[in-house]
């Protein structure tokens, strides 16, 4: 079966659900680089030149609604492809692993699983399904006694993350599958308010000066989406729970933001959250279903504090269906809907073949870039104040329409002419970023801030 969309159909798939004012945007994107670059079975370098070309349309709109024409947009398909990986290259120190020891994938009595124990609060719900264990081969051995379905929803009661491998066919008959298959790639929400609307401060170099962003996301995809504005102007200020850590991303996905915490069960901390929302443009947020509604901050009530803010919201497996409440994680929703056991199949190999890179993660993010930005103009052009939904799992539904029988793209080496001349002063030393991929009217993005550490700075706005 040859069922490859094509960059420029992917494009399509993507954009049907981001319209983009045909009077503003008038010079089509143009892809530049080389064409193949990440080997996969799937179609995941055309995601990512398709998914940073959704997102460069979007601002190139808002840009044109607010008196800036955009002439041209190129897409380097390389670079693209590169920053759907790790692009900060550090000098003379090493990031840590991203990943924990025992997180990864293991047979079962009757097929694989997949661990997600980064976060010790899964690791401890794994480990007493498993009852202990702190190395790998005590981890597979309790494993091996289990059915994966059986034991994937042990870990899934108990608080954890994991995800029982399933072949295509098997999650489109699921009634999760089934839910997500009736989803919109992104779905949207509007209210009219009565609330004047702010004053945009748009301008040539940064044309998202004035935005606030309030990002409650992490790992992955939210925090590319808020990368990727801030290196446009806005300002983005993340918000994270007390002793929460993702050392082996963090250097990676803070570019450009101020980091700060706030405990949402205390009282001090709840207050000072309702004023930054009260003066928030956006709120990116990652909490599944249900989460946020919890802590007494559903999407009524933060409304009520602000009824002119745009609220982007991400979950793992949909926003409907029996797992809408389920945690999870890229490479966990890879395992689910078909991804990996389709690449174990075509490769001939004896265990699970995961895409080359978190694609959902990074796609989704640039999504939901995209969708901020769409809803940016709207509610500047005729004040709709939208809201939007989006997934991991309905992203990996339009990958899988693009499986193919001959696996496509050999990735070349990186040479010093990927990186960006500048030198990052992070947090944790000196590092080089991978040039970005999107140049428009011959302007890269700058970002106002290196990599810094989680909780380094105050919960507050700059203006």
């Amino acid at each position: 079966m040859q069922n490859n969309l094509g960059l420029q159909a992917f494009r399509d798939d993507l954009t049907s659900v981001l319209p983009t004012n045909p009077q503003f945007h008038t010079s089509p994107v143009e892809y530049t680089g080389k064409k193949k670059n990440l080997p996969s079975w799937f179609a995941v370098s055309e995601l990512a030149a398709a998914s940073f070309a959704v997102a460069a349309s979007e601002l190139a709109a808002l840009m044109a609604s607010n008196g800036q024409p955009v002439s041209s947009i190129l897409i380097d398909r390389r670079l693209a492809a590169m920053w759907f990986d790790m692009t900060l290259r550090p000098q003379g120190w090493q990031l840590p692993s991203p990943w924990d020891p025992i997180a990864g994938d293991y047979p079962t009595q009757d097929g694989w699983i997949r661990l997600h124990t980064n976060a010790p609060h899964h690791r401890v719900a794994v480990q007493r399904v498993l009852a202990g264990g702190d190395k790998r081969e005590d981890i597979a051995r309790a494993v091996a006694k289990w059915p994966a379905d059986a034991l994937e929803q042990a870990i899934v009661e108990q608080g954890g993350c994991a995800a029982t491998m399933r072949n295509i066919a098997d999650w489109q008959v699921h009634p999760q599958g089934k839910a997500v298959a009736r989803e919109a790639l992104v779905v949207w929400q509007e209210h009219q308010s009565d609330k004047p609307l702010p004053r945009e401060k748009f301008s040539a170099a940064k044309p998202l000066r004035g935005v606030r962003i309030l990002d409650l996301t992490r790992v992955l995809a939210g925090p590319v989406a808020g990368r990727f504005l801030a290196g446009y102007g806005a300002e983005v200020l993340r918000i994270d729970p007390p002793h929460w850590d993702e050392p082996g991303v963090i250097p990676e996905v803070t570019l450009g933001k101020r980091c700060a915490g706030l405990d949402l069960k205390k009282t001090a901390d709840r207050i000072q959250f309702e004023h930054l929302v009260r003066g928030a443009d956006i709120l990116l947020h990652g909490y599944r279903p249900g989460a946020m509604e919890n802590l007494g901050f559903g999407h009524p009530e933060l409304t009520a504090l602000n009824p002119v803010m745009i609220n982007v919201r991400l979950s793992a497996y949909g926003w409907s269906g029996p797992w809408a409440q389920r945690r999870g994680f890229d490479s966990l929703v890879q395992m689910s809907t078909g991804l990996a056991a389709y690449g174990m199949t075509m490769s001939g190999a004896d265990r699970p073949v995961p895409l080359p890179v978190q694609a959902l993660d990074h796609a989704t993010g640039y999504l939901m870039a995209a969708s901020v930005l769409h809803a940016l103009r709207q509610r500047g052009e005729n004040g709709r104040v939208l809201a939007a939904r989006l997934s991991l799992a309905r992203t990996a539904r339009a990958l899988v329409r693009t499986r193919n029988t001959s696996q496509s793209g050999m990735f070349t080496a990186e040479t010093p002419d990927d990186l960006a001349p500048g030198i990052e002063a992070t947090d944790w030393g000196a590092a080089r970023r991978i040039r970005f991929p999107v140049v428009m009217d011959g302007v890269l993005p700058e970002w106002p801030h290196a990599a810094g550490r989680l909780r380094s700075a105050r919960p507050h706005w700059l203006d």
